[in-house]
């Protein structure tokens, strides 16, 4: 589905803004991500698909739901979102040989569940490993305007990075975004999915896909969106002073407790790569082992299980994302403080303390070093 005008002219100008010129035809809309990545997958034809380990749960369900073989590749050290593009390389290329057919890479710009930012040297040289073995690209930018700072984070897209010169587009990369991150509260959090859009290429072959896409979309017979869903859409795209400056003090109220969130986690002894973006931290709580152990807690199910009692149901095991279920790794959700009123400014985050604190309390409980 093209989806209503205004939205549609809305995504134009946003990807214009980020330097990614764009046509109405080039535009996709659909009520919810996960659809919109099916359709995606499903126009692909029936290739295999590569995804970075850990990563989003949405992004292999969709994928397996079409009966797509995954392949599930390490991150680098100093980032989630991506494969290491020697890894990519290889697997793509062990595949082929036995006879598998591995086409699409599905990568983040901004990672959830790390809360990280894959560098832009790092990201230059998978989109160089996905062109190399041939592979369509998408890139999920759903959580790209989350930056918590955004003067000491640069987000670039694929899109940029493979920008044939002299051509209108780039030949293999399909942008993803879910609209939730930008939407104002409460939206997102009684709503169980937001609308979503994606930018197809500019080409030839991105129409040919566009049209598949639509037709895959069309094919499910989904309802037209509710006009005030259209227009909050619309209007969380078109970026307006105040709008901005209010994501923007959202973006940093999660950085905030986010760092200090990472600050309990290695004070405690276990590892935390800093969140640079979005909601999410993903501690590594391996160095903790033994004592964990003696709690009863030896893999990220036992894990979890250990500390949603303490921290509620937003701690969410890594084996949930992909990652080694015996890895003793973790997805923390941030917040942003309480009392907060829509549309009015955010209070400096003080607030934020007594969740941190809490935090704090389940590590010194869980490895018996509290007083």
């Amino acid at each position: 589905m093209r989806g209503p005008d205004d939205v549609v002219d809305a995504a134009r100008g946003y990807w214009q803004r980020r330097g990614l010129p764009t046509g109405a035809e080039q535009v996709v809309y659909a009520p919810a991500a996960g659809v919109l990545l099916l359709a995606v997958l499903a126009a692909t034809g029936p290739r295999g698909v590569l995804l970075p380990r850990p990563g989003p749960p949405w992004h292999a369900e969709q994928a397996r739901l079409l009966g797509r073989a995954v392949h599930l590749l390490p991150t680098p050290a100093e980032c989630g979102g991506v494969p290491d593009p020697f890894v990519l390389l290889e697997t793509v290329r062990r595949e082929r040989a036995a006879g598998g057919d591995p086409g699409v890479l599905v990568l983040s710009v901004a990672d959830d569940p790390t809360g990280t930012v894959p560098p832009p040297e790092l990201l230059h040289e998978v989109c160089e490993a996905a062109a190399e073995a041939g592979l369509l690209v998408v890139s999920d930018e759903s959580w790209r305007d989350t930056v918590h700072d955004p003067h000491g984070t640069v987000i670039v897209s694929p899109a940029e990075i493979l920008h044939a010169p002299g051509a209108p587009d780039a030949e293999g990369v399909v942008l993803l975004t879910d609209l939730s991150p930008r939407l104002p509260p409460p939206y997102p959090a009684r709503a169980r999915s937001a609308p979503a859009l994606a930018r197809l290429p500019g080409t030839a072959r991105g129409r040919e896909l566009a049209d598949a896409v639509r037709g895959v979309l069309t094919a499910l017979r989904l309802p037209e969106p509710a006009a005030a869903t259209a227009a909050r859409s619309a209007a969380a795209l078109a970026e307006t002073a105040d709008r901005g400056a209010e994501r923007a003090s959202v973006a940093r109220a999660h950085g905030r407790h986010a760092a200090a969130l990472c600050q309990a986690v290695t004070a405690a002894g276990g590892l935390c790569r800093p969140p640079q973006a979005g909601r999410h931290l993903y501690p590594d709580l391996e160095p903790l082992r033994g004592r964990l152990a003696e709690r009863g807690v030896r893999d990220a199910a036992t894990l979890e299980a250990a500390l949603v009692p303490r921290l509620g149901s937003a701690v969410l095991g890594g084996h949930r994302f992909g990652d080694d279920p015996h890895a003793l790794r973790v997805r923390l959700a941030t917040t942003a403080p309480p009392h907060w009123a829509p549309g009015g400014p955010l209070p400096e985050p003080r607030a934020g303390a007594e969740a941190l604190a809490r935090v704090e309390a389940a590590l010194a409980d869980l490895t018996g070093s509290e007083g």
